[in-house]
């Protein structure tokens, strides 16, 4: 049996496939334990710049959890409040890493169909959205009474707004990719079976800048979100001041311009 998660690197790009088209790349338990490697070991890896993420197959980048499995136990049910502190605890994501918040690096999802329950929420950890032009999206998971448990409810929103999160979370709407766009779901749409190949070609134009701010930044962001302006403003700081202590400092890149020549990085990862 092929693995149910497939990564690698190319160049400074990693990787990520869920690999389960027979089920519409739906994620059980051992799927969700290899996606939660593979994030972490591109959050590690200071050589890998940009993570694409897709699923196998030409109809389905992921249709959400394996229902099945679900039945089955999968999911909470009655425990005790001891187990459940514990769980809270522990917790990094039924479907993968989808709680962690300390990847700093960009990563994209090329969406090359059925985008929906937790399959969305997948897609809405990642910081860029390229979608096939049959790619569909929705909370579909609304219908069989099962909650958003890998950052729906606290990303969606932040995304496309209050009030288009509460429409597509409340009714369980299936929406098209034009539709998703309009709303801000989606950044770009691509012909057919193309999501992959420009979603690989926008981290190779990533992958050609100095990525040490683009961290910085993007972690400034992160942290950022639900704090007061000033505690906002004060993480901000905290994190450009960080460029000054790594072994390319953006006096070289302020240097580059002034001298009007390419940058001379040592370590273009930092």
């Amino acid at each position: 049996m092929p693995p149910k998660a497939l990564y690698e690197k190319r160049n400074h790009v990693f990787f990520l496939t869920i690999n389960r088209p027979e089920v519409m790349n739906c994620v059980d338990s051992e799927t969700a334990a290899l996606l939660t490697t593979a994030w972490k070991t591109f959050r590690d890896d200071d050589d890998a710049y940009v993570a694409v993420l897709t699923g196998t197959g030409d109809k389905s980048f992921c249709a959400g959890a394996d229902l099945k499995q679900a039945s089955q136990g999968w999911f909470p049910g009655e425990m005790s409040q001891d187990r459940f502190r514990v769980e809270l605890q522990n917790l990094e994501g039924f479907l993968g890493y989808t709680l962690g918040l300390d990847i700093y690096k960009p990563m994209i999802a090329a969406v090359n169909g059925y985008c929906f329950a937790g399959g969305l929420e997948i897609a809405c950890m990642c910081d860029i959205r390229i979608a096939d032009r049959r790619a569909e999206f929705g909370i579909l998971n609304r219908r069989w009474n099962i909650g958003l448990g890998d950052g729906g409810t606290q990303r969606l929103w932040r995304i496309v707004g209050l009030g288009r999160a509460l429409e597509l979370i409340i009714t369980g709407r299936r929406i098209d990719v034009e539709e998703a766009e309009r709303i801000g779901l989606v950044n770009e749409i691509v012909p057919d079976g193309q999501a992959v190949a420009r979603a690989t070609e926008l981290a190779e134009q990533i992958c050609q800048l100095p990525q040490g701010a683009i961290r910085s930044d993007k972690e400034a962001l992160l942290r950022g979100i639900g704090q007061p302006l000033a505690e906002g403003f004060r993480i901000e700081a905290e994190a450009f001041r960080t460029l000054a202590f790594r072994r390319d400092s953006p006096a070289e890149g302020a240097s580059a311009f002034i001298e009007k020549r390419r940058p001379q990085w040592r370590k273009q990862g930092l």
